[in-house]
């Protein structure tokens, strides 16, 4: 049955002078995410849209629900005259839909499901409205609540705000969704801002989505000349792409049917997946037009700060079209047109000191009866095209102008058309320029109240000369190969301001140091590095060296960034008196001014000295009214002074500042946040400034609040618990300790994944003091494999172990062992008995069989061996969708064809965004396979059935095939299929298919060659052109030769590596098995051939 959201009618007493808000329960069909197993993920070299794709301490989901369910959504709702939306807290403060009541139109994609596809970080993700993707691509907290609040202006004005704290450093990011009363404008407000102690990296791109057909346009203004992929490792001319992009050679599809073939500004023409964005654009504005509706939509922001301009789509293709279907039910296709902030490009990271802040509003808003604009900004838009002899100017209205006027002018300065008129939000006011007149030599001038809102000279940009020179990106050298010292140092802050997953800044930073010893840059990165994974005393011993360094001829230092983090390190390290007086000289620093007086603040405040905090804070305050963590602390140490009315009206300015500010609400009386790791956050906040009775009762909310997060956030319950028994430890309360303990070890420990530095001084405090306690240590072991301290996570986890833990913490644990003893250790049979242990404390755990199977072959053991093992687990085999295609692949390794194709027909399977086309690859084997053999039976008929399952794959598969995949094999084997039917001219034209197919595309990749590809040799044979197919294959024996040898690195700038993400192996490894592969079949060819 057809799924569609149905408005509610806004309730009378929620209009207030032409605007609605309200909240009220929204019911959309949903396939729910399927719960995360109890095992935390160490992806290491997981890379994920460019960068690092680490998913700890978030849970991972694996899987989603096929039935879809009906489910009340929290919503709230928005309206006025012109537009109506909905935003949905509970999925990341999205804006779900955004519908256009003057078009009767959708302004953004409304999906009337909520169907999650494995395309998030942490799995499930949505399509449709407007995601706010920070502080790295598709929001790690995409899946999850937001606290919210409703602010009302004295105009009518409403704005929605959704606030977090982000998964992995916990800084605070809120957006504000405005609708006014006299406007048709979308505005967006977003405060980030920076809560940790040490400077992050961040992304912020609002991510539209739009309903797209053959007749969908995006538009970029008209100095956008070029466009690049990701990280700006290709760049191409726009619109039409003077190279090869993503693969295809665009100047080859323009038709005298499709005569724009060529352009990529058309969604109809792109038939892979495809990311475009624009370089060096001096204007405002982009968007996307449906010519079959005449609207569309246009984003405005400033381009010196909202830089980015992107196009993405699947593809109008059946790769694309299979992605579609994973997404909605009826839906149909999108693109996302996404904005960026402080970032041109993905990954583009950006960076927030500790304690700043960053502000912005971006707006949306809808056109009518315009085409693309050349032209818009906050209140109109403007269009001119070409219209036979005439040029048709088009003005669209964003705000109500009662009073408006258009004046068109040519080149002479005279006016062409000058006409007072009303303009209400999405009107369009049109008007045709005598014959003769030119688009380009036209400019057009809209007025209000004598006001001029729009000056548009629409020949383009006045001063070009900004634009960025085009300039592909290209991979850094190795650290031995880099010229500079100060290269290297640069080399290493791009690593890590791109948070690069698979190659580290340590070697770069290191051989600096290696080079020149006194290289101050180098020894700060490096403590910095050594703070972060908590070994003080390295971090302790570098910054102090790099701090001496900077101090050797003066006293004042350029930056106060090393004693800054000299001061981080030496405070976590109890060493409070050194601590204070680099955090005093840090502060001399304007860059460290406010962190280094709120860190001085706190330090002031856990030694009792409450008027030198109060002093530190006001002066912080005074460089940044905005510092939200000044503020709360101010209002904390006024009310422990007693001075109440002071302290109620610093709450009150926080307030202001920020109302969803977590510490001020609950400093306020209010209930803080529904959000458990945020109360965390909040009663850390009170701990370390020493306010240790404000931290337990902050913990206890933490431990309230735990069982009722949903399932894809971490569980911070047992280690709030573990927090408590650390300031019962401090007080001299051992038995109140040891009471939070026992505590910790009776909750829910699943997802219970310790992230923060804090966490960690609570486990080591907690493990050693309680030598028999098996969760703390089984946590340390948790958090320390995941800052990289991998020998110290394998002694914890032990230790977990001997200690006694029950069988389903000793599961995982074993489970861990077994990760670590493959990866760090390289103990293949260490890890096989911990995964064997593992499944003895847990038979029925499907993820276990899977890694499991993995490790058996990575260990090179049989397939019958594998197929054993797995068969006499039917019920696991049927719950994974990895470990179905393990099995698949298993029964054909051993001949069982028709099992394994009947098995894969049967299962409805889900993808996941980077490894698509394993399903596929199955199938396509099964179907090989069996066509053979039907063949040598004498059934061509049947095998023709049967290829063609593979030249269309049943949906159930849930992949489509990708325009570039090699699909020799498949026509050389139709084909042959068709000549045993007695179908010569069909056999004929899948051989000549088969033949032009040598390069292929795997992994995500373009390739000249592949295990595909000797079936093109073959498929020229069948057609006499003997001598082409003894050179194809000497082509492939020199390429071979070069490709067996090579040195083989990963792809800097790949965007996905499925190969990387459980077990670790070099990436000669499956360089390896393919050269291996492919020599084979060459020795095959050749004995074939002789």
């Amino acid at each position: 049955m057809n799924s569609r959201i149905s408005l509610p009618e806004a309730p009378r007493d929620a209009w207030v002078n032409g605007v609605a808000v309200w909240s009220a329960p929204l019911a959309i069909d949903t396939y729910d995410p399927v719960d995360p197993g109890p095992y935390p993920e160490f992806l290491d070299n997981r890379v994920y849209q460019g960068s690092s794709g680490r998913v700890y301490p978030l849970p991972f989901h694996e899987r989603i629900s096929r039935q879809k369910r009906p489910k009340q959504w929290q919503a709230i709702h928005m309206e006025n005259a012109w537009l109506r939306l909905v935003i949905l807290p509970e999925l990341g403060g999205r804006l779900h839909i955004a519908y256009d009541k003057s078009a009767d139109y959708d302004l953004f994609y409304r999906n009337n499901v909520i169907k999650p596809a494995l395309v998030g970080l942490a799995g499930p993700w949505i399509s449709g409205g407007i995601e706010f993707n920070w502080p790295q691509h598709h929001r790690p907290a995409t899946y999850l609540p937001t606290d919210t609040s409703i602010e009302r202006a004295p105009d009518g004005t409403a704005t929605v705000w959704c606030s977090d704290h982000d998964p992995f450093a916990r800084m605070k990011g809120m957006h504000g969704i405005r609708l006014t009363p006299d406007s048709s404008r979308i505005e967006v407000e977003a405060h980030l801002y920076n809560r940790s102690e040490v400077p992050q990296t961040f992304l912020w791109w609002a991510n539209v989505a739009a309903a797209v057909n053959d007749d969908y346009q995006s538009f970029f203004p008209g100095d956008v000349t070029s466009v690049a992929d990701h990280a700006k490792r290709a760049v191409v001319s726009f619109p039409k792409p003077d190279a090869p992009y993503y693969g295809i050679d665009y100047s080859t599809r323009a038709t005298v049917e499709r005569p724009d073939g060529d352009r990529i500004d058309w969604y109809r023409n792109i038939p892979v997946p495809t990311s475009y964005m624009a370089l060096g654009s001096s204007q405002d504005f982009f968007g996307g037009y449906d010519h079959d509706r005449d609207a569309g939509f246009v984003h405005v922001a400033a381009h010196e700060f909202s830089p980015g301009k992107k196009q993405w789509t699947w593809g109008n293709a059946p790769f694309g079209w299979a992605w579609d279907r994973q997404l909605t039910d009826d839906d149909g296709p999108y693109v996302e047109l996404m904005a960026g902030m402080y970032t041109d490009n993905q990954p583009d990271f950006a960076i927030l000191a500790p304690g700043e802040s960053k502000r912005f509003i971006e707006t949306w808003y809808p056109i009518h009866r315009t085409g693309p604009v050349q032209f818009a900004d906050r209140h109109v838009a403007v269009s001119a095209r070409a219209e036979g002899d005439e040029v048709s100017i088009r003005v669209c209205a964003a705000d109500a102008l009662p009073d408006g006027q258009v004046v068109v002018k040519g080149t002479d300065g005279a006016a062409l058309a000058n006409q007072h008129l009303g303009l209400a939000p999405g009107d369009t006011w049109e008007s045709l320029m005598p014959g003769g007149a030119q688009v380009d030599e036209l400019t057009v001038e809209v007025r209000s109240g004598g006001r001029v809102l729009a000056h548009v000279r629409l020949a383009g940009p006045e001063h070009p000369d900004h634009v960025i020179p085009a300039r592909r990106a290209v991979a850094p050298p190795a650290p031995e190969e880099v010229t500079s010292i100060d290269e290297l140092i640069h080399i290493g802050w791009y690593l890590d301001q791109y948070r690069h997953a698979t190659r580290s800044s340590v070697p770069y930073f290191q051989e600096a140091l290696d080079r020149d010893p006194d290289e101050t840059r180098a020894l700060t990165a490096l403590g910095a590095k050594a703070y972060d994974r908590a070994d003080y005393s390295s971090a302790i011993a570098l910054l102090r060296r790099s701090a001496d360094l900077a101090t050797r001829w003066t006293s004042t230092p350029v930056s106060g960034e090393t004693h800054y983090r000299l001061g981080l390190a030496l405070a976590r390290d109890d060493r409070d008196p050194e601590a204070a007086t680099d955090f005093a000289l840090s502060a001399w620093d304007a860059r460290y001014s406010v962190s280094g007086r709120f860190a001085l603040a706190q330090l002031r405040c856990r030694q009792g000295a409450l008027d030198v905090a109060e002093t530190l804070l006001r002066e912080a305050l005074q460089i940044d009214a905005h510092h939200l963590q000044s503020l709360d602390l101010l209002a904390l140490v006024l009310a422990a002074q007693d001075r109440t009315a002071e302290s109620r009206a610093t709450i009150t300015a926080a307030l202001e500042v920020d109302g969803l500010d977590a510490w001020a609400r609950d400093l306020n009386g209010d209930a803080a946040t529904a959000d458990a790791t945020v109360m965390l956050d909040v009663a850390l906040e009170y701990a370390n400034a020493g306010f240790a009775d404000r931290a337990a009762k902050a913990l206890e909310a933490v431990v309230d609040l735990a069982p009722r997060q949903p399932s894809g956030q971490v569980n911070v319950g047992p280690i709030a618990c573990l927090h408590l028994a650390t300031l019962r430890l401090s007080d001299g309360d051992r038995g109140g300790a040891a009471e939070a303990v026992h505590r910790a070890n009776g909750l829910d420990i699943t997802s219970a994944h310790p992230s923060r530095l804090d966490d960690e001084r609570a486990l080591r405090i907690v493990a050693a003091q309680f030598p028999t306690d098996p969760l703390s240590v089984s946590l340390q072991g948790h958090w320390l494999y995941a800052h990289g301290r991998h020998e110290d996570a394998i002694a914890s986890w032990e230790g977990g172990i001997a200690r006694g833990a029950g069988a389903g913490l000793a599961a995982v644990l074993h489970r861990n062992l077994g990760i670590a003893s493959y990866n760090v250790v390289q103990d293949v049979e260490r890890a096989t008995l911990h995964y064997d242990r593992a499944i003895a404390l847990a038979p029925q755990d499907a993820k276990l069989r899977f890694e499991a199977d993995l490790l058996a072959a990575r260990a090179g053991a049989g397939s019958e061996t594998r197929l054993a093992s797995l068969e006499a687990v039917p019920q696991l085999v049927a719950a994974r969708d990895d470990l179905a295609v393990a099995f698949a692949h298993l029964l054909l390794d051993v001949g069982r064809t028709r099992e394994a194709r009947e098995f894969l027909s049967g299962r409805a399977f889900q993808p996941w965004e980077g490894g698509e086309g394993q399903v596929l690859a199955a199938w396509d084997r099964a179907n090989t396979a069996l066509a053979r053999e039907l063949l040598a039976a004498g059934r061509a008929a049947g095998a023709v059935s049967v290829m063609d399952s593979s030249i269309n794959p049943p949906h159930s598969l849930g992949e489509g095939r990708h325009e570039l995949a090699n699909i020799a094999e498949i026509n050389l084997t139709l084909g042959d299929a068709l000549a045993a039917a007695g179908d010569r001219d069909g056999a004929s034209s899948r051989w000549q298919a088969a033949a032009s197919s040598t390069r292929d595309f795997v992994n995500m990749a373009e390739k000249p060659f592949s295990v595909s590809s000797i079936n093109a040799a073959y498929a020229l044979v069948r057609l006499g052109r003997e001598q082409e197919a003894d050179a194809l294959a000497g082509d492939m024996e020199a390429w071979l030769a070069t490709y067996e040898t090579a040195d083989v690195q990963v792809d800097f700038f790949a965007t996905s590596l499925p190969e990387l993400l459980v077990f670790h192996e070099p990436p000669s490894a499956a360089r390896d098995r393919e050269a291996a592969a492919i020599r084979s079949q060459l020795e095959r060819w050749h004995a074939a051939r002789s």
